[in-house]
C-alpha cells in the first residue's frame, strides 16, 4: 500500500483551545477518505493543516511524502476546495479560472487547455462570461472543484463540498469524486452528512478534536454491538421514557432518528411478547453511519466518565 498521508499526534491549539487533539492516521493513495463529524469537531482545521494552510502546534504529518513545512512544494501537488470563499462572486466564470490558473503557476498553451477543459467539466463553456454570483449552488461548487483540479493535483482536499446544495447536485458531485479517485487522485473530504460517509473507502470519526475511530463503512457497521430495531407509532417520546426506566430490558442504547425510535438490544428481542410495545411497529434494521457515529460518541463519553 502506497501512503498519501501519514500523521502522528497531529495537534492544533488556538490559545487555550485545542481544536485538533493528537490525531494519528494513515491514508492510502488513490482512496476516497472521509472526515466525519458535526460542525466544530475539528474536521476543517485538520484538513487545513494537511494542505499547508495552517501550521500544526505539535505532531507531524507527511503528505505525498513531504513534511507539512514543505509549503509551496506541497501545494503544487495538492488541490483545495472550501465550502465558502473558494470562488470570487464578483468575477466571471472565466476570470475565476484565470485567477486559479495563475495561483497554481499554469501558463501558455497548458493554461488555456486546462481552462477550456474545466469549462467543459463544469458545464459552463457557454456561460464563461457570467458572474459567478449568478450560478446555482450546485454549479458553483462544480466550478470551484474545477478550479481546485486545474493543475492536476495528486491529492485533493474538499472541505464540506456539498454543503448548501440540493440532493441531485450532491449525487452528481460524488460521481465526480469517484471518477477522480479512479484516475488515481487521493480525495480527502470533510462532511457532517452521515450518509455521505457511505461513499468513502475509509472514514475517520472526529468529535471534540479527537479521532474516535478510523475504518471502512462496512467494518464500522460490523463493530456495532447487539441488534438494532426501529420503532414507529404514536407518542414514541413517552415510550422512550418508559423503556429507559425498565431494568429488565437487555437495552444498550436508545435514540431518536427523526420521529422514529431506535433501540439497540444486546440480542434479538421478541416485541410480540412485551405489552409495552402494543400498538407500535418494530423492525430489525442495519445500522446507518449515523447510528454508528452516535454509538461511538456515547461510548467515548462513557469511557471518559469511567
Amino acid at each position: 500500500m502506497i501512503t498519501a498521508v501519514e500523521t502522528t499526534s497531529l495537534t492544533k491549539k488556538f490559545g487555550g483551545f485545542t481544536a485538533v487533539d493528537g490525531i494519528t492516521l494513515t491514508i492510502p493513495e488513490g482512496s476516497v477518505y472521509g472526515f466525519l463529524g458535526p460542525n466544530g469537531s475539528g474536521k476543517s482545521t485538520t484538513i487545513k493543516m494537511l494542505c499547508g494552510l495552517l501550521a500544526p502546534t505539535s505532531g507531524r504529518a507527511l503528505v505525498l511524502g513531504m513534511d507539512l513545512s514543505s509549503g509551496r512544494k506541497l501545494r503544487e501537488g495538492a488541490g483545495y476546495m472550501s465550502q465558502k470563499f473558494s470562488l470570487y462572486p464578483d468575477l466571471t466564470v472565466a476570470e475565476n479560472l484565470e485567477l486559479y490558473a495563475g495561483l497554481y503557476g499554469l501558463s501558455g498553451a497548458n493554461k488555456r487547455t486546462r481552462i477550456d477543459e474545466m469549462l467543459e467539466f463544469s458545464g459552463l463553456a457557454d456561460r464563461k462570461r457570467s458572474l459567478t454570483a449568478t450560478l446555482s449552488g450546485g454549479v458553483r461548487q462544480k466550478l470551484a472543484l474545477g478550479c481546485a483540479i486545474l493543475h492536476r493535483p495528486r491529492i485533493l482536499f474538499l472541505d464540506e463540498p456539498t454543503g448548501g446544495v440540493d440532493p441531485k447536485s450532491r449525487r452528481e458531485f460524488w460521481r465526480v469524486i469517484y471518477s477522480l479517485s479512479g484516475d488515481g487522485i487521493t480525495v480527502i473530504v470533510t462532511t457532517h452528512f452521515m450518509d455521505e460517509a457511505e461513499h468513502c473507502d475509509r472514514v475517520a470519526f472526529i468529535y471534540g478534536g479527537k479521532l474516535l475511530a478510523n475504518d471502512s463503512p462496512s467494518s464500522f457497521r460490523k463493530r456495532m454491538p447487539g441488534c438494532l430495531y426501529e420503532i414507529s407509532g404514536r407518542d414514541t417520546m413517552t415510550l422512550l421514557g418508559n423503556v429507559k426506566r425498565r431494568s429488565d430490558l437487555p437495552l444498550i442504547d436508545a435514540n431518536f432518528f427523526g420521529a422514529k425510535l431506535r433501540l439497540l438490544f444486546v440480542s434479538e428481542y421478541d416485541f410480540a411478547k412485551d405489552r409495552a410495545f402494543d400498538g407500535y411497529e418494530s423492525k430489525k434494521i442495519t445500522p446507518s453511519m449515523e447510528d454508528v457515529f452516535v454509538r461511538f460518541v456515547k461510548s467515548g463519553a462513557e469511557e471518559g466518565r469511567a
